[in-house]
């Protein structure tokens, strides 16, 4: 994982077109302004790993047998 810091209203970019900017510092939570392309999905992560169960479940899968399928497919 790379580790970077950063202060309020500085930025990073994700190739050319993603630019995270910390837009405000308070506490222990960090606000963050991500500019993307349309068709860039953004969730946040405890969203994204519900959406991913539930569409393994939805298939009638096991998560391992996902990830080995996953893994073949590259």
């Amino acid at each position: 994982m790379l580790v970077l810091t950063r202060k309020s209203e500085e930025a990073i970019k994700l190739g050319d077109s993603i630019t995270i900017t910390v837009v405000e510092i308070k506490g222990n939570k960090v606000r963050l302004g991500i500019e993307a392309p349309t068709g860039v999905r953004i969730y946040r992560q405890e969203l994204y790993e519900k959406i991913k169960s539930e569409n393994i479940l939805s298939v009638g899968l096991g998560v391992t047998e996902f990830d080995e399928i996953k893994n073949v497919l590259g």
